[in-house]
């Protein structure tokens, strides 16, 4: 099978990285070692490798990266132990295209000589601008992802202001309704001790005045005894 292999290094030309912190040439050799690694996910064909060449470049790890005929992805990376470590840990990705399952590691003392972090490309096999158009398609996807759930977000919070607000009004007009059943009670209280007052006053009138006329039917009786006597 007919491959070429392309320097990871220059598709990631528009990532600004410090390539004096990662000069091999000021590297202890003492402390380099070797990684293999198998991929295993939905990995080919999802712009995973130039993913990946995208990790290795940014920490200066050496090595390549190419499919595997079955299905997996297979790397091959050389670093101090740190770098090792942080990449592992970046690659194991998981989004709207790309899902890795499984990591196998196989770790190594004896090192190659690499230029940089190149991709192995098969016959049939995209190059590395259509696996940069693969990422911006999946990063637009994200995006867009992104996008639906902060505004799915968004109403569901307005949705909780305005019940908020309901039960804010329910409140309100319970707490009306109660002001005003109490108040409906009060008035009705003070009309009966009113009216009950009211009844007392009068009936005590009327016994006044039943005493009046009987003292003044007792006056009137003595009179007319007296005249009858004369």
């Amino acid at each position: 099978m007919a491959v070429k292999i392309y320097n990871l290094c220059e598709m990631t030309k528009t990532t600004t990285v410090n390539r004096n912190l990662y000069d091999s040439s000021k590297r202890n050799e003492l402390s380099m070692k070797k990684v293999t690694l198998y991929i295993s996910g939905n990995v080919q064909r999802v712009g995973y490798r130039a993913k990946v060449g995208s990790v290795a470049t940014a920490l200066g790890i050496e090595g390549l990266i190419q499919n595997l005929p079955d299905g997996r992805v297979k790397i091959i990376a050389q670093g101090e132990q740190s770098e090792l470590d942080k990449l592992i840990q970046d690659i194991n990705i998981s989004n709207s295209l790309i899902n890795v399952t499984n990591i196998e590691q196989e770790y190594s003392t004896s090192l190659d000589s690499y230029e940089g972090f190149n991709k192995v490309v098969g016959s049939g096999e995209t190059d590395e601008r259509l696996d940069n158009a693969v990422d911006l398609f999946k990063e637009l996807i994200t995006v867009v992802k992104d996008g639906f759930s902060n505004l799915g977000k968004e109403l569901g919070d307005k949705i909780d202001r305005v019940g908020d607000k309901v039960d804010q009004v329910g409140d309100k007009v319970d707490h009306s309704r109660i002001e005003i059943t109490s108040e409906i009670h009060s008035m009705r209280d003070d009309f009966n001790t009113l009216f009950d007052t009211r009844i007392s006053n009068i009936e005590y009138e009327l016994a006044e005045i039943k005493d009046k006329i009987v003292v003044l039917e007792s006056s009137t009786s003595y009179n007319l005894t007296d005249k009858r006597k004369t």
